[in-house]
This record gives structure tokens, C-alpha cells and sequence, in this order.
């Protein structure tokens, strides 16, 4: 399903072709800073796209020179409003206003399909939040990252802190949130943080659409298994990991995929799936009951 519509985004470009969903952060004249529409519209999308089985990945760009500044100015400004009041009311709406602000970058991650992050320029405090929930980064050889949170006199709060350890030494990620320092393209693939670095903006998309197509081309059901195991993995051990794999494969692994893709290797043809199944039609088939 491709016909699903994306109207009255302020902060993003969204277009489906190919079973490829490509997000676009479309503020170049304000860096793509991360206004109060953002923190909604993106979640919002993303799931959207999930939920209605619309795409088999996607990806994320930007426009102008920089792909974001991090969480807009407007944003800190309203939290500071909320700084009154009874102590004990006050943290807990801030709370639930960080937990909020978590989800719009958790969706990234949860959703079933893969997320390919393409990042050029200045990637930037909340923006460096956001491409680490993703499940794979490339840039443009002038791109840098900075957990600028440090520098402003917060510790950063919505996911660098808890993936980025998963992602990179300890050692880096400690020096890089202690100090608030840029970090190089050139460092940043060195450390294994982005799987490659583009001359250009034009390259890098040319590049990662290719990848986007070839993840697109497998089962998607066995491309969203290896997204949950993967994810899963990483927050549990090898032995509950490998006993939750066998549990899925138990009700995941059937044959047409399977023979779906070993015909289209003998007939020397592309394989064609069917779509994962909207995850909106039990609840529509409840209401219409």
C-alpha cells in the first residue's frame, strides 16, 4: 500500500516509491532544528508508514547545509515555563514531557522496518539522538557530531546517552559527552558509528537508496525479524537472546517466503512477497464488528 497521503507536515517531506519511504527533514533555512511540530510529526510518520505496511524501509535525509541544529530554542523556552509551581508536581510533568520527547525517537526503533539515516553538515545535540535509534548511518565527508547538550548545561536525556555506549568504546562516548566536542565523519566511521562516508550529499543519497532497494528487495518478514533480534540482543543476554529466537522461529519461519526466493534464484528473477500485514486491521475488523 503507497497511497497513503502526508498532508499538513511543517517540519518534513515524505514519499513512498519502490516499497523505499523517504523522510526528509525539509527547515534548511532554520537547520532543521527540532521545533515543537517535530518531536509530533515524525513519530506520527513513521509509525503511519509501519502500521499501514506502506514501505519495507526507510530513509531519513535533509535539506541545506546542515542535516539538524538538535532541539529547537522554542522547546527549551516552553520547559523553562514550567519551571513553577510545587516541586514535586513540577518533576513529574517534566517527566512525562522527557518520556514524550524519548517516544518521538523510540518509534525509529520500534517500528518493523529498517531505518537508514543519510546525514551531511552539522549533526547536532538532539539530532545526534535521533540517528542513533536508527539501524544504519552514512555521511558526507563534511559532516560532524556533537553531543552539545554538555555544552549548554544539561546532560542529554532523549536516547544518546543510553545507545551510543552500544555503538561506540566507552571510552569515546564518555570524552565525547564529557567535553561536548565535534566529532569527524572520518572518526565517526573509524569507530564504526556510520557504515560510510560520501564525498557528497548527491553520492551519499545515490548510495544509500541502492541499499534501501536491496533491503527492500528481501522478505520482509524475515528483514523484521532480524530488526527484533538484532534489537534484542543487545539488552539481553546471548542465552535469553537465542531462547527468544527460537520461540519466534517457531511461529515465524514458514515456507512460501522460503521457496518464494529459492524460485526466483533458479528462475534468475527478482523475488516478489507479499507486504506485512497492516497492523491496523484487527482493531478495524473489531470495530466493524
Amino acid at each position: 500500500m503507497t497511497d497513503l497521503t502526508f498532508d499538513d507536515l511543517t517540519t518534513l517531506n515524505v514519499t513512498i516509491d519502490n516499497h523505499i519511504a523517504h523522510i526528509q527533514l525539509c527547515r534548511p533555512d532554520q537547520l532543521n532544528s527540532m521545533i515543537p511540530e517535530f518531536w509530533l510529526e515524525l513519530p506520527a510518520v513513521v509509525r503511519k508508514i509501519d502500521d499501514h505496511a506502506a514501505a519495507r524501509v526507510i530513509v531519513i535525509s535533509s535539506t541545506g547545509k546542515h542535516f539538524s541544529a538538535g532541539m529547537d530554542l522554542s522547546v527549551f523556552m516552553q520547559m523553562g515555563k514550567d519551571f513553577s509551581g510545587e516541586p514535586a508536581r513540577r518533576a513529574e510533568k517534566m517527566r512525562r514531557s522527557v518520556l514524550e520527547l524519548q517516544d518521538s525517537f523510540n518509534a525509529l526503533e520500534s517500528i518493523r522496518i529498517p531505518v537508514l539515516a543519510a546525514l551531511q553538515g552539522g549533526v547536532i545535540g538532539g539530532a545526534v539522538d535521533m540517528v542513533c535509534a536508527a539501524d544504519s548511518r552514512y555521511c558526507t565527508e563534511d559532516t560532524f557530531f556533537t553531543i552539545k547538550e554538555t555544552e549548554l548545561g544539561m546532560t542529554a536525556d532523549v536516547g544518546t546517552l543510553q545507545r551510543l555506549p552500544h555503538l561506540i568504546p566507552q571510552g569515546l562516548i564518555r570524552e565525547l559527552a564529557y567535553t561536548g566536542r565535534n566529532w569527524s565523519a572520518q572518526e565517526a566511521m573509524a569507530q564504526g558509528f556510520v557504515n560510510q562516508v560520501y564525498a557528497d550529499q548527491e553520492a551519499m543519497l545515490s548510495a544509500v537508496m541502492k541499499i534501501a532497494a536491496k533491503i527492500a528487495m528481501n522478505s520482509p518478514m524475515a528483514v523484521a525479524g532480524c530488526k527484533e533480534m538484532i534489537n534484542y540482543s543487545r539488552d539481553h543476554s546471548v542465552q535469553d537472546s537465542l531462547n527468544y529466537m527460537a520461540t519466534w522461529q517457531a511461529g515465524m519461519f514458514q515456507m512460501p517466503d522460503i521457496q518464494e526466493a529459492m524460485a526466483a534464484q533458479q528462475q534468475k528473477r527478482l523475488p516478489s512477497y507479499e507486504a506485512l500485514r497492516d497492523k491496523r486491521s484487527m482493531m478495524s475488523a473489531n470495530k466493524k464488528a
